[in-house]
C-alpha cells in the first residue's frame, strides 16, 4: 500500500510540478471563493449588517479559528514535515497517519463539548462589545449550533495533509467548495420556504422573523458543511490507501514528538487568525463593523486563499521532502519559485483593492440591507487589509522553511511579537480613528511578521537564499503592477456612472477587472517580470 502511495510521488516536485500543483490547488480554491462571495451577497442582501449577520459572523468565526490553530496552523504544520519524511524513508507513514487520525478525534471530540458548555465565555473573548445586546444571545445560540465544525473540518484537514504528502491535491482543494454550495442552498431555502406565523403555531414551532430564519438555517449549515468536507476527503485518502478509522488513542513516541512540534505552531500558524480575533473584538463595540471587516475580510482572501495558502499547501511538504533527502539546492529552487509565483500573482491583487476599492465592495455587496454608508466603510477597510496582502502571502512562503526543519519554536516566538504589537495599534488607536484601527493592526503586524521571518531564516543556508532569477524579476513584478494600477485607476474614473446601474454594473466590474488583468500580464511579459509560457505550462500539467 506504501509503496502503491509513493510509485508516483516519490521524487521531491520539479518547479513545473510545484506549479501544477499550485495552480491544482489555486482552482479549486478560486471555484471556493468565487461560491463564497455568492454567499456573503446574499448574506449581505438579506442581512446586511444588522444583528443576525453580526452574531452569524462571530459563530461562524469560532470554529474556523480554532480550526487554525488545531488543524491548519498546528497540527498539519507539524504533521506534514513528519509524514512526509516517513513518506520518504517508508517508515510506518500509514500507522502514523492513523494513530494521528484517532489522537485528534478524541481530543477534538472532548473540546467540541467543553466549547459548546462555554459557549457564552468563547462570544465574550471574541465580542465581548456584543455583550447586553441581542447579538450576544444570538450569537451564543448559532455558536452551539455551528461549533461541532471544528471536530469534523479538523480531521478533514489531517487528511487533506495526507493526500497533499502524497501529492493529490484536488479533492483536498475541492473540500471547501461543498461548504459554501450549501451556505447558498441554505440561504435560498430561508428566503423561498420562510415560514408564516401561522404555520409555526399551528405546528407547535417558535415565531421566528425572516432573518432569524435565515441565521438558524445557516448555523445549522455549518456542521452539515463539516460532514461533508470531511467525508470527500476521507473518500479520496481511502482511495489513494490510507483507510484511517476511529478507534482507541494511543500515545506513541512518533505522537509525543508530534505533540511537541504541534504545540508552539498552534500560535505560529494561526497568528493572522489570532489577529483577527483582536480586530473582532475592537470591531464589537462599533455597530456594523464586525460585518465590514468580515466583507472586506472576504475580499483579500480571494487573492491570499488562491495564491498563499496554495503555495502554502504545495510548498511545505516539497520542502520537507526536499531537506529530508539533503537537497538544498532542490529546496532553494523550491522555495524561489513559490515566493516569485506568489508575488507575481498578489502584487497587482493588492495594488487592485487600493485603487478600486469601492467598486469592488459597492458592486458585490450593495444591495438589500447592505446600504451606501456600509460599502464606503467596508472598502476603507479593503484597502488598508490591500496593504498587507503581500505580507499576508509571504508567512506563507516563508514559515514553511521552519516548518519543514520541524522548527515551530521561533515562528511561536515571532508570533507572540507579533501578537503584543497588533493588540497595541487595534486597541490603542481605535479610541481615535475608530474600527479602522483592527484592519490597520492586522496589516502592520502583517508585515512586522515577515520580517521577523525573514531576519530568522537567514541561517538556514542554502534553501532559505533568494537566487538570481528572483532578484531579477522582483522589481519587474512591482513595475507592472503600478503600471496596471495607473490604468485601473483611469479606467475606473470613465466607467464610475456604470457601477450604480443594476443592469451594467457586473458588467462594468467585470471589463474593469479584464483590463486590469489584461494590462498587468500584458506589462510584465514586455519587461521580463514572468514569462507566461511558464504559466501556460503549469496549467496544462
Amino acid at each position: 500500500m506504501l509503496l502503491h502511495a509513493l510509485s508516483e510521488h516519490d521524487l521531491p516536485m520539479k518547479p513545473i510540478r510545484l506549479m501544477a500543483g499550485f495552480f491544482t490547488v489555486g482552482v479549486w480554491t478560486l471555484l471556493s471563493r468565487v461560491l463564497g462571495f455568492v454567499r456573503d451577497i446574499l448574506i449581505a442582501a438579506f442581512l446586511g449588517t444588522g444583528a443576525v449577520a453580526e452574531a452569524f459572523l462571530i459563530a461562524f468565526s469560532l470554529p474556523n479559528l480554532f480550526r487554525r490553530f488545531f488543524a491548519e496552523g498546528a497540527f498539519n504544520m507539524a504533521f506534514i514535515p513528519m509524514f512526509s519524511k516517513k513518506l520518504e524513508t517508508g517508515d510506518g507513514a500509514e500507522r502514523f497517519a492513523q494513530d494521528a487520525f484517532v489522537g485528534m478525534a478524541f481530543l477534538l471530540s472532548i473540546f467540541t463539548v467543553i466549547g459548546i458548555f462555554f459557549m457564552p465565555v468563547l462570544v465574550t473573548l471574541m465580542a465581548s462589545g456584543f455583550r447586553g445586546d441581542e447579538r450576544f444571545d444570538l450569537a451564543v445560540t448559532y455558536g452551539k449550533i455551528a461549533f461541532p465544525y471544528i471536530l469534523f473540518i479538523s480531521l478533514a484537514a489531517l487528511l487533506s495533509g495526507v493526500l497533499n504528502a502524497t501529492g493529490r491535491f484536488a479533492a483536498a482543494a475541492a473540500a471547501p467548495v461543498l461548504l459554501n454550495v450549501i451556505f447558498v442552498i441554505a440561504l435560498i431555502v430561508a428566503q423561498v420556504l420562510p415560514p408564516t406565523a401561522t404555520d409555526a403555531v399551528s405546528l407547535g414551532l417558535p415565531v421566528f422573523s425572516q432573518e432569524q430564519t435565515t441565521g438558524l438555517l445557516l448555523a445549522w449549515a455549518v456542521p452539515l458543511a463539516g460532514i461533508a468536507q470531511f467525508a470527500l476527503v476521507w473518500w479520496a485518502a481511502k482511495g489513494a490507501g490510507y483507510s484511517l478509522r476511529l478507534g482507541l488513542p494511543q500515545m506513541t513516541p512518533e505522537l509525543k514528538r508530534l505533540a511537541i512540534i504541534a504545540a508552539p505552531a498552534a500560535l505560529a500558524g494561526g497568528v493572522v487568525q489570532i489577529n483577527l480575533l483582536v480586530g473582532r473584538q475592537v470591531a464589537s463595540f462599533f455597530d456594523g463593523a464586525v460585518a465590514w471587516l468580515s466583507y472586506a475580510d472576504r475580499l483579500y482572501q480571494l487573492p491570499l486563499g488562491v495564491v498563499g495558502i496554495a503555495i502554502g499547501v504545495v510548498l511545505l511538504p516539497d520542502l520537507a521532502r526536499r531537506l529530508g533527502a539533503g537537497d538544498d539546492a532542490g529546496g532553494q529552487d523550491a522555495f524561489n519559485r513559490a515566493a516569485e509565483i506568489s508575488l507575481a500573482l498578489t502584487i497587482p491583487a493588492a495594488v487592485a483593492l487600493l485603487v478600486i476599492p469601492t467598486p469592488l465592495v459597492s458592486v458585490l455587496f450593495e444591495r438589500g440591507a447592505f446600504a451606501a454608508s456600509d460599502t464606503a466603510a467596508t472598502a476603507l477597510a479593503v484597502a488598508v487589509y490591500g496593504l498587507g496582502l503581500p505580507a499576508f502571502v509571504l508567512q506563507k512562503t516563508l514559515q514553511p522553511l521552519f516548518f519543514a526543519r520541524e522548527d515551530t519554536r521561533r515562528p511561536f516566538q515571532f508570533a507572540l511579537v507579533a501578537m503584543v504589537l497588533n493588540l497595541v495599534i487595534a486597541v490603542g488607536l481605535s479610541p481615535l480613528i475608530g474600527f479602522i484601527a483592527a484592519a490597520i493592526g492586522t496589516t502592520l503586524t502583517g508585515w512586522a511578521m515577515v520580517v521577523l521571518l525573514w531576519r530568522g531564516s537567514r541561517g538556514m543556508g542554502q534553501a532559505a537564499q533568494i537566487d538570481e532569477r528572483f532578484r531579477h524579476r522582483i522589481g519587474r513584478i512591482v513595475a507592472a503592477a503600478i503600471g496596471m494600477g495607473v490604468i485601473l485607476w483611469g479606467i475606473s474614473a470613465l466607467l464610475s456612472p456604470y457601477f450604480a446601474l443594476p443592469g451594467l454594473r457586473y458588467a462594468a466590474l467585470g471589463l474593469l477587472v479584464a483590463i486590469g488583468i489584461v494590462s498587468y500580464f500584458a506589462i510584465g511579459q514586455m519587461i521580463g517580470a514572468f514569462k507566461l509560457g511558464e504559466f501556460r505550462r503549469a496549467l496544462r500539467r
